[in-house]
């Protein structure tokens, strides 16, 4: 290797930064530039990549992430996110949908413990997710009301996708503390391959076994395959694991991968599991570009995304 290949692969040299230095949080923020140690690194690049995927006008903006972060005060950060121009498709996961309804409609989520007894609280009627405690009649019976009213009042002569029932749920709703209707108002769609797996769907499928209702999930698929076709540019935010990351990358093999591709999860790779692909992974299954710009943040979500949500605004 010659001197000039090592001064091309070394970059900048590492600082180290002083308490003084961090008297505010933008001081902290400017600081993972400069620390370039471990995950300040990828959360500097993810932010670099966010930054140029909103530059990039051609470039549609796919956020694709897992229901449990709904249940938390991560929405808020979601809604940002959608009303900064951040996001022009989304993509996740039955629960998404379970947990806005019922959050937007119900009485509300609690903060809870991971260190409770289960037994204990299936006694009192509570749901736990991680550390969220949900009553019982917070959740499922809010989400088939909400569910029920909208099928009732929809047009038994027409085929709905899935995206469409989920669009007519958020004027329902007609409140800005639904993710859903966020989304609806910005003219977002909200697509969820995997729209059984939760409430909504049990909720459809239950109005159908006493109602017509007519579905057809391949109107969404088209509807997506029209997008990606179309796209100039592709990037993506990616959430967690799952059907929702899956379905992001998988469309985007059509039209040769994406551009820009930051996926932030806790999920480790060598189970071989989707959720914990690095990005360098699909790579080989064409759903990223070999030249395309790619992150990976191993870290939990609702501590990573709004750091780079301050780098970003």
């Amino acid at each position: 290797m010659s001197e000039d290949e090592r001064k091309r692969l070394l970059g900048p040299k590492i600082k180290d930064p002083s308490i003084k230095d961090l008297k505010t949080l933008p001081n902290m923020l400017k600081l993972f530039e400069e620390i370039w140690g471990f995950s300040a690194a990828d959360i500097y690049n993810s932010t670099k990549i966010i930054k140029s995927m909103i530059e990039d006008k051609n470039c549609v903006k796919f956020f694709s992430f897992t229901g449990n972060l709904v249940s938390t005060g991560f929405r808020g950060i979601i809604k940002d996110a959608i009303n900064k121009g951040l996001i022009d498709i989304i993509i996740t996961t039955c629960g998404s949908i379970d947990h806005d309804i019922a959050r937007t409609c119900g009485e509300g989520y609690f903060r809870g413990t991971f260190e409770i007894d289960d037994r204990y609280l299936e006694q009192l009627a509570i749901h736990r997710l991680g550390n969220i405690f949900i009553p019982i009649e917070n959740y499922g019976p809010v989400v088939e009301r909400v569910v029920y009213k909208t099928l009732h009042r929809l047009d038994e002569s027409k085929t709905y996708g899935v995206r469409e029932i989920i669009e007519e749920i958020a004027k329902d709703i007609g409140n800005s503390d639904s993710l859903i209707y966020t989304a609806y108002k910005k003219n977002i769609p909200v697509y969820v391959p995997g729209f059984l797996d939760g409430a909504f769907g049990t909720a459809m499928l239950t109005y159908s076994g006493l109602h017509k209702l007519s579905l057809n999930p391949f109107k969404d698929e088209n509807e997506l395959s029209d997008i990606v076709f179309k796209a100039k540019t592709s990037g993506a935010v990616i959430i967690g694991g799952g059907i929702s990351k899956h379905h992001t990358i998988w469309w985007n093999q059509f039209k040769d991968g994406l551009d820009y591709a930051v996926y932030i999860s806790t999920a480790q790779e060598y189970d071989g599991s989707l959720s914990g692909a690095r990005p360098k992974e699909a790579i080989t299954w064409g759903k990223i570009k070999p030249n395309a710009h790619s992150s990976f943040v191993n870290g939990d979500a609702a501590i990573v995304f709004p750091i780079i949500m301050m780098m970003l605004f």
